[in-house]
């Protein structure tokens, strides 16, 4: 597939998605008006896109910052912990700043706020209030919203909280820790009591994909007021927990039940990976999305810690044009399915020996 015609088909499935959100929700005038203005926005980002690859400078239009290595929890298996320890210097809240100005300018219209844990590290509030236009869906386990934070995010309806949960209280519990599944139930319940536009992250595995999948969860979470589910496929970063990844036969279902849970249940439902097969391979390395980690460095997907960018050095537009991933993209079609969650992890040692060979 070429170049040009994956973007034009990304383009259009985005702005599918945003059209989608305006009636599958079930929402206040309030964020109905917003949808309305982020669907013209994320027209006008990709016509900004557009401009700058005809320059020559290829622009995803999601951008996933990771702010902060710190955590509240100690999730099992939890990617962050392994691949960025905790001694990396964060950015600076002035060049977060910057970062999302650059961004903005490029056209990418979608920064994915991560850690860690975010509300560890407010600084994203500021961020949104400076970029209305610019959507900040914000990855949290949720155990740290209060009264001052549910106000902020009420004032800031760019920002769109997505709480982590892996199923029922036994499966989030497990892995989360002992409460975490009722805490994190009453935090929604108080999202949904104010108004707010927010979503479930769920991570996929061998032992819950019965579960998370069905359409009877999904009600339920729907009932406490989750607008949004994400899934993401179990990377097994942590040693020794390859047990957890999806089995062939659960990845080849995955368009049976998305189609079932769109049928039957109010929401939006996205899945990650999902099926890179429709784009001619990974997304990752700048074809649909790029990652920045807490130190900023600029790599190709969080699951491949690999980069020769540091945005401490020099602007993101330089940086996008890195050789290394240049060579991420070009080798996107070797890389379209994976048993293990994320194509560029599962083929690390190729990733590494890439890096080695254009610093060599």
């Amino acid at each position: 597939m070429s170049s040009e015609s994956y973007v034009i088909k990304f383009d259009h499935n985005l702005g599918r998605f945003f059209r989608s959100a305006l009636f599958r929700t079930h929402v206040n005038p309030a964020v109905t008006f917003f949808l309305t203005g982020t669907a013209l926005a994320q027209r006008r980002a990709a016509a900004r896109r557009a401009t700058w690859a005809r320059q020559g400078v290829q622009v995803p239009p999601l951008m996933i910052v990771s702010i902060t290595n710190r955590c509240n929890l100690q999730c099992k298996g939890c990617y962050a912990h392994v691949l960025h320890p905790t001694s990396e210097d964060e950015m600076s809240d002035a060049r977060l700043l910057e970062l999302t100005r650059e961004a903005d300018e490029l056209g990418i219209s979608i920064l994915m706020i991560a850690g860690g844990e975010p509300l560890l590290r407010p600084v994203f509030f500021g961020l949104a209030e400076r970029y209305p236009h610019v959507l900040f869906p914000v990855f949290s386990n949720g155990l740290l919203i209060n009264d001052e934070k549910l106000a902020r995010f009420k004032k800031l309806r760019n920002l769109i909280p997505i709480l982590s949960l892996e199923g029922q209280r036994s499966e989030t519990d497990l892995r989360r820790g002992n409460g975490v599944y009722a805490c994190v139930k009453e935090k929604m319940k108080l999202l949904n009591q104010a108004g707010i536009l927010f979503g479930t992250s769920l991570t996929l595995t061998r032992q819950n994909f019965d579960l998370i999948t069905t359409p009877e969860f999904q009600t339920e979470l729907s009932n406490l007021g989750s607008q949004v589910s994400i899934f993401v496929d179990y990377v097994p970063v942590q040693p020794g927990t390859e047990n957890l990844t999806l089995t062939a036969v659960q990845k080849g279902r995955e368009a049976a039940w998305m189609k079932s849970l769109r049928e039957r249940v109010p929401g939006l439902f996205i899945s990650l990976p999902g099926d890179e097969e429709v784009y001619g391979g990974c997304l990752a390395g700048g074809r649909g999305f790029i990652h920045v980690n807490p130190s900023g460095h600029l790599e190709p997907c969080p699951f491949a810690p690999f980069s020769d960018a540091d945005l401490a050095q020099i602007s993101l537009k330089e940086a996008l044009g890195s050789d290394f991933l240049r060579v991420i993209r070009e080798n996107a079609n070797r890389m379209k399915e994976s048993q293990g969650g994320c194509t560029l992890w599962e083929n690390r040692e190729w990733v590494l020996a890439q890096m080695k060979e254009l610093k060599a």
